[in-house]
């Protein structure tokens, strides 16, 4: 008999978004797609070796797609996938949730 991967179905969400600094990466490509300086800015404590780490792994979880421009100097923009944006549901509630709790009016869009 196999052990099951996961215990409870959130364990396979946290799996893919889990971490620091993924879903705050999720929340600023919901707007749209960004270049890397773009969500490096929109994340100043994030240090450009973690940021790439996890775009990277996003990326192999099908989550954000990456396109390269044939550009001089080049050019790269992230954005959701299909697969990212059924996650959209879930990262307006997290940020409704943290700006009631923050005691703001909600902001997300």
């Amino acid at each position: 008999m196999t052990t099951p991967k996961y215990n409870v179905p959130v364990e396979a969400t946290l799996e893919v978004i889990g971490g620091k600094w993924k879903v705050v990466i999720l929340c600023l490509l919901k707007e749209g797609e960004k270049r890397f300086s773009e969500l490096q800015r929109g994340i100043p404590l994030i240090t450009k070796k973690m940021l790439s780490q996890q775009l990277r792994e996003l990326e192999e979880d099908g989550i954000i797609s990456r396109r390269v421009y044939d550009d001089v100097p080049p050019k790269v923009e992230y954005s959701l996938t299909e697969e990212g944006e059924s996650l959209r549901e879930i990262l307006q509630a997290m940020c409704a949730w943290g700006d009631r709790r923050m005691g703001n009016q909600p902001d997300c869009r």
